[in-house]
């Protein structure tokens, strides 16, 4: 790191507000690029990268100034962004649901449709995508990563279906978290 954006971050740490505009400043495109991939509207884009540094924030103190923080920021990006994909399949599952019932309520006279062809092609290319990542992952980090992001199942669920301690299955997904952000970061499966 840099001794100025060194001198930045300890300000940070301190409590600097103008310190944390200066790092917003710093990292802003380097964090909506990583996470631009995956999302297809730029609202989500937009949120995901407030949240992230919002969560970086509030974990500044824990930052080992020692280490370079532009990848620790990354890290945060973009497990911010894998929850963020979570939720909008949940979403989208509801919908789903709420729709389904809707057309069988109409006697089938109608046909409701909610996505254009092209979302549905940009929501299988980020699915695919995930896919890859996550079909990389050790094995003992894999089951618990499909379930949860993929399968969408609450930690209790999983650890019921995979007859793991609930503890075990929040530790797994942690790291499983950690190893896809770090893939990520690399670049690996593309």
């Amino acid at each position: 790191m840099e001794p100025k954006e060194t001198e930045i971050i300890q300000a940070a740490i301190a409590g600097d507000q103008t310190a944390y505009r200066e790092i917003y400043q710093i990292y802003e495109k380097a964090v909506r690029g990583r996470v631009s991939g995956y999302f297809k509207w730029k609202a989500d884009v937009d949120d995901v990268v407030m949240e992230s540094f919002q969560k970086a924030f509030v974990a500044l103190k824990t930052f080992d100034t020692t280490k370079e923080f532009r990848p620790w920021l990354l890290t945060i990006a973009t497990h911010t962004a894998l929850d963020h994909l979570s939720s909008i399949k949940r979403e989208d599952q509801k919908k789903e649901g709420i729709l389904q019932k809707a057309s069988e309520g109409s006697d089938g006279d109608a046909e409701i449709t909610e996505t254009t062809p092209e979302e549905d092609v940009i929501k299988d290319e980020v699915h695919t995508r995930l896919m890859q990542y996550i079909d990389e992952l050790p094995s003992l980090y894999k089951d618990v990563m499909i379930k949860y992001m993929i399968d969408e199942l609450e930690y209790e669920e999983i650890a019921k279906e995979l007859d793991l301690e609930l503890n075990t299955v929040r530790t797994r997904i942690r790291r499983g978290k950690q190893h896809l952000s770090e893939m990520m970061l690399r670049g690996e499966v593309e």
